[in-house]
């Protein structure tokens, strides 16, 4: 009797211990997502690559929703001097993919960068994109985006992915966030709140027309059959206000070889009657995952940038008036 239970614990035991190797080898077997994907470097004139990224774009079903400039020849750490063109694209399959799931809009348009960087004498043009995968899990939804994958792939190309030394699982970015007591994807920014839902929309239209707050609109889409509308959002850092700048952050804390550049545009999203910003806290870790808290290049260098992200996509939320919002 005695015999019996001591091989039927030393079985059980046994089984414990491969269930649990098995978990630990799925975990770590679990694919480590980084937030950007180089496609390809460089020579040549900057607009002459973008016009041709744009072709390449339109060529394989994306559609081109809007690009701007957020900086001309700016310095950088280093000494580095850096030029950027963001392009935002949208597809079909964006677009169904933004339908599924609640605030899915912001995710509805995909960045695609070309960063010219001069350095020691040596000019190189960086062509990249924000990595689907990574950006479906941090935005939560039903879709890993696995088919735009493929076509922004087909389209450019994939050398390397990028922006986090060791990358994040999807479950870790589907319940993100930076630090104990920092925003999750579920802590938006409420901005403004209207009686309707294309109240809203006009609201935020008027106010990037205006350039309130120092914002331009870089594009605008609308969400297939639900009332959610996603705005790019460039951000200049006007007087009173610079530290909301997409110079003044990026010249800060974007300090790697190769450039983050699709952090940029911000997000606006009308959703209903309201209107929403993802937290900046939120928003600059989901792309910057390891920018370290103090020291230089830090979240300590850009201090001042969450709450003033926040006051500039206020201003441009509340419209033309002051206290158009209610």
């Amino acid at each position: 009797m005695t015999t019996s239970f001591t091989r039927s614990g030393h079985v059980f035991l046994a089984a414990v211990l491969l269930l649990a190797a098995g978990i630990g080898q799925a975990a770590a077997a679990a694919p480590r997502l980084k937030p950007f994907n180089l496609a390809y470097t460089t020579t040549g004139d900057l607009s002459s690559i973008v016009a041709q990224v744009e072709k390449k774009l339109s060529d394989h079903g994306f559609s081109i929703v809007g690009s701007y400039a957020p900086y001309t020849d700016a310095t950088f750490p280093g000494g580095e001097v850096v030029s950027a063109q963001i392009i935002g694209v949208t597809s079909p399959a964006l677009q169904q993919a933004a339908a599924e799931t609640r605030f899915g809009g912001y995710a509805v348009v995909q960045r695609v960068t070309v960063t010219q960087v001069t350095n020691h004498g040596t000019t190189r043009i960086q062509v990249a994109y924000t990595n689907p995968a990574y950006m479906a899990a941090a935005y939560r939804l039903k879709s890993d985006l696995t088919d735009v994958a493929a076509a922004l792939e087909a389209a450019l190309g994939t050398q390397q992915a990028y922006g986090s030394s060791d990358g994040l699982t999807a479950k870790t970015l589907r319940d993100y966030h930076y630090k104990f007591l920092m925003p999750y994807f579920t802590d938006p920014d409420q901005l403004a709140r209207y009686d309707s839902y294309q109240q809203a929309v006009d609201a935020v239209r008027a106010g990037l027309a205006a350039h309130q707050g120092g914002t331009s609109r870089v594009y605008e889409v609308a969400v297939p059959g639900k009332q959610e509308t996603l705005f790019g959002v460039g951000l200049s850092g006007p007087a009173g206000n610079a530290c909301s700048g997409d110079r003044y952050i990026m010249s800060r804390i974007d300090f790697h070889a190769i450039h983050s550049t699709g952090h940029l545009p911000y997000d606006i999203l009308v959703a209903g009657n309201r209107v929403y910003a993802l937290g900046a806290k939120f928003r600059i870790a989901i792309n910057f995952p390891d920018l370290s808290m103090m020291g230089s290049n830090s979240f300590l260098s850009i201090m001042c940038a969450p709450g003033s992200i926040e006051h500039a996509l206020k201003a441009a939320a509340r419209g033309t008036a002051a206290g158009q919002a209610p």
